[in-house]
């Protein structure tokens, strides 16, 4: 490339000061919310471990299927966060309030709908992850654990999901201390309450799985108590949020513009976190060993991950509102200088997860199997690390959109047509070593990195929906 090409590239890799206070802004508080949450929940991960293989993994399996729920919780809303984010750089703040009632009937819905599949199916759900037919004792223990844990986390299903219609709208713009704030209240919560009802200090019953659930679902009231409390409090700062509750209304037609947005993000997140969750099934295959290996080191990325899924947020938020504000050229550079910035994340945080690697399984009461393995696992999250931050950037750049079918596309249906028929394959009909399965699994990122590429490029996701919605209403 000619140095004139250069210069004109440029604009679009890196930004000036301002666009860095900007994610910045927006950034640390997600970043330092996330870490705490995933540092705590690496103590409790710790914690739970103390009592017992078999424990760890009947919660990690529970989990499992909770992962399930928070992501559909996250999909369900997220057709009304891409017009709530559009609607705050519109400055069409009534409809960015329908938009978060929008979300909450939503949550409630999804709320019933999977806390009854939960609560009728816990047995069937957990024994689909224990496949280890030489160990009865421990299979028959891991699955009372994992009853026990999901029983009482159900509790907690519900303030989670309306917790995240405040946070999610606030986010919208631009607002992300308060969630910080909430969420940092939570987590310290979980972790003085982890430490008192599973071990039964103080005088507490010694509960112990039951105790790591319980100390959930306290911190989840308390994260919504606060950011319920305080966004209602302060009429100036959180203006767009006065008056949701005057009225219970969603205008129709912004419902049938977010149901059509948001009914392929919906079958997306749902499908996404089922074939993750059948991924995990299909690792256990090879025993539980691996179930706990696999637990320990998805538990250790969380934590070193928390900045470059951070990065989404920023990317919904910055994009979504140059779009909004009608500036086509600001958000293709928004786009890219924003997918280059969470590249450069990956790496250094690549880096620091493969160096702690070795010494991080060493403080779980475990095997060395486990141990070994779960080293493995983490190595190879940190090598193929930049291949998530780049996909994970490129969609929510074509989710900014409202380009959700395309989302769609690009997001879910690789897992389904590549990844799970492959790993199938290499567990079921092979005798390949699980560490190597997990290296081919993560490698098939490598691709969507290429398409993702090529659709934020074409442009095809640049849509200014709010415009629309407000023209309509």
């Amino acid at each position: 490339m000619s140095l004139p090409g250069r210069k004109r590239l440029i604009p679009y890799m890196i930004g000036d000061k301002a666009f860095y206070k900007t994610v910045f802004a927006i950034l640390i508080p997600i970043v330092i919310q996330n870490t705490v949450t995933s540092f705590v929940s690496l103590l409790d991960n710790v914690m739970v471990g103390q009592l017992g293989t078999e424990q760890m993994s009947g919660v990690a399996i529970a989990n499992q299927l909770i992962f399930i729920y928070n992501i559909c919780i996250f999909g369900g809303t997220s057709g009304a966060s891409i017009y709530g984010a559009q609607f705050y750089g519109a400055r069409d703040y009534e409809n960015m309030r329908a938009a978060m009632r929008f979300k909450l009937y939503v949550g409630a819905g999804i709320f019933l709908a999977l806390g009854a599949v939960f609560l009728f199916f816990d047995t069937p759900l957990i024994s689909l992850f224990l496949n280890d037919a030489d160990r009865p004792e421990m299979v028959a223990l891991t699955l009372d654990a994992g009853r026990e844990y999901l029983a009482v986390m159900l509790v907690g299903l519900l303030p989670f999901s309306l917790s995240n219609a405040y946070s999610s709208t606030l986010r919208e713009a631009g607002e992300t201390m308060l969630p910080m704030v909430s969420g940092v209240a939570a987590v310290i919560t979980n972790v003085i309450f982890n430490y008192i009802l599973i071990f039964g200090h103080f005088g507490a019953p010694r509960l112990g799985v039951t105790g790591a659930a319980v100390a959930t679902v306290i911190s989840r009231f308390v994260e919504l108590g606060i950011i319920v409390f305080a966004s209602h409090r302060n009429k100036i700062r959180y203006f767009y949020l006065q008056g949701v509750y005057r009225t219970w209304k969603v205008p129709g037609g912004l419902v049938k513009r977010i149901v059509v947005r948001g009914l392929p993000l919906l079958l997306n997140e749902t499908l996404w976190s089922v074939g993750m969750s059948y991924l995990a099934q299909l690792y256990s295959v090879r025993g539980l060993t691996v179930v706990a290996a696999n637990n320990i080191s998805s538990t250790v990325n969380n934590l070193f991950n928390t900045a470059v899924l951070a990065m989404g947020n920023a990317v919904a938020i910055m994009v979504g509102q140059v779009l909004g504000a009608d500036d086509v050229e600001g958000a293709k550079k928004t786009a890219w200088r924003l997918i280059c910035f969470g590249l450069a994340l990956s790496l250094v945080m690549g880096a620091l997860l493969a160096a702690a690697s070795p010494f991080i399984p060493k403080i779980y009461n475990t095997t060395d199997d486990v141990r070994r393995l779960a080293t493995v696992f983490m190595l190879i999250l940190a090598a193929t690390m930049p291949f998530l931050a780049f996909v994970h950037c490129c969609y929510f750049t074509l989710r900014s959109g409202g380009k959700t079918v395309m989302t769609f596309l690009f997001d879910c249906v690789p897992i389904w047509v590549v990844n799970i028929p492959l790993v199938y394959f290499l567990v079921h009909g092979t005798d390949v070593p699980i560490s190597v399965i997990f290296l081919i699994n993560q490698c098939v990122n490598f691709f969507k990195c290429c398409f993702g590429a090529w659709m934020v490029k074409k442009g095809v996701w640049i849509h200014n929906i709010a415009r629309e919605a407000a023209g309509a209403d």
